[in-house]
């Protein structure tokens, strides 16, 4: 690692002390949590929800603060990842209250696609510069565990370089049913088959009640943690996610992120942490269910992304804002609140839009230049775990987005996802 330079140790003195400056004017109350992070203190569950509550001044200089553990934690760089999710199957009978992406195997826009389709588009993807497959789908009744090797095998097949990220612990769950064998073995079998990560979805918030109110407890927090923590055993990296804004609030918040630092502590093995929150629009949860919120409001998604940062300081680097949720202006604005991750370009997503999310379902490279430069950071293209592919020349021009911002920046092309090599 290169010394740090005079200049960057000049500007984060200078940012030290603005940010003192700031802190001096807010909430005694605040202040000292706030001071005892940067001084080095693990920030606990209690504070936590204390500061999901700041608002003024006091917000700012949460956002300030999170924005400065940020730089000190992983420097001015923000990344993103040339990737294409495949939704195999929109097939589920789980029944989750909030999910408006499955379908009955009967109805008309019920989907399976055969393995050669998936294949068909990973292999798009690797021709559009992709250097990760992310899949998942729904728990169809009719699928056998050897379902998710057999994905694996026809896309290593085709395209051995490709990085899959897939099946989350609920699809683990369900595969290591169906196939009669335990989450280890039925794990270390796709891992065998060439799964590279796993994406830490299905977490929602790891809180009995709540849970049981979205799921059914169809998956406990307790199984999310197994199969995670067994995974992580196994040497298989994995995400780690909390969707938000629905029918929780800060106390599940602060305990959801303090599961996850334990996790951390105890395995390593989590690459980031992605706040997901709750699309409301066609939600079963939101429309049929009495005092469901619309998804958390702009504030929320700030604080969220600040205190994940400050929380698990020291323990996962790396906080993603998630464009295909926020919008690719919310999602800017994040970069500046604790998160250096902007997540995939993607090319297909279609459980967001499903539950009537309003973002479209791709942004090219170009454009995420774009908005990292606008930001203040400096574009990189990066792998799967994180591993720098490509530096960008920072966008000098001024291209910060509304917070409406999607549309002008949907490829329609091949050739405008293609960057220099």
């Amino acid at each position: 690692m290169n010394a740090p330079s005079i200049l960057s140790l000049n500007n984060s003195v200078s940012e030290h002390h603005k940010l003192s400056d700031q802190l001096s004017g807010i909430d005694v109350n605040i202040r000292n949590i706030l001071t005892s992070v940067l001084e080095g203190a693990e920030l606990s569950e209690s504070d936590a929800v204390t500061l999901f509550g700041a608002t003024g001044p006091a917000l700012d200089a949460l956002i300030s603060t999170a924005d400065y553990i940020r730089s000190q934690a992983v420097g001015n760089q923000a990344s993103f990842v040339i990737t294409r999710n495949i939704n195999f199957t929109n097939v589920c009978y789980m029944g989750c209250k909030f999910c408006g992406f499955a379908k009955r195997k009967d109805e008309s826009t019920a989907e399976l696609l055969s393995f050669e389709e998936v294949a068909d588009r990973a292999e798009e993807a690797w021709n559009r510069g992709a250097t990760e497959v992310c899949i998942q789908g729904g728990l169809h009744p009719d699928i056998d565990g050897s379902h998710y090797r057999e994905i694996l095998k026809a896309i290593k097949t085709r395209i051995p370089g490709m990085h899959i990220h897939a099946f989350s612990p609920f699809e683990i769950w369900f595969g290591a049913l169906k196939s009669k064998v335990s989450v280890a073995e039925f794990i270390q079998d796709l891992m065998d088959h060439g799964l590279g990560s796993m994406p830490g979805t299905a977490a929602e918030i790891l809180d009995v009640e709540i849970r049981q109110q979205l799921t059914r407890d169809k998956l406990t927090t307790e199984q999310w943690i197994e199969i995670i923590t067994t995974a992580h055993q196994l040497g298989l990296p994995t995400t780690a996610t909390i969707m938000y804004g629905h029918i929780d609030g800060p106390e599940h918040w602060a305990s959801h992120i303090a599961k996850i630092r334990e996790i951390q502590k105890q395995t390593g093995g989590f690459t980031e942490f992605v706040p997901l929150g709750f699309v409301h629009y066609e939600s079963p949860l939101y429309m049929n269910i009495p005092n469901v919120r619309p998804g958390p409001t702009p504030e929320e998604n700030l604080r969220m992304h600040a205190v994940a940062r400050l929380m698990l300081n020291g323990w996962i680097d790396n906080i993603q804002a998630s464009w295909v949720k926020l919008g690719p202006g919310y999602a800017q604005q994040m970069l500046r609140a604790g998160a250096n991750d902007l997540g995939g370009t993607l090319m297909n997503e279609s459980i967001s839009r499903a539950a009537g999310g309003k973002n479209e379902q791709e942004i090219v490279p170009e454009d995420m230049v774009r908005m990292i430069s606008a930001a203040g950071r400096d574009p990189v293209r990066r792998n799967t775990l994180y591993g720098v592919i490509e530096h960008y020349e920072r966008d000098t021009v001024n291209r910060s987005l509304s917070p409406d911002a999607g549309v002008q920046l949907i490829a329609t092309t091949a050739d405008a996802v293609r960057v220099a090599s």
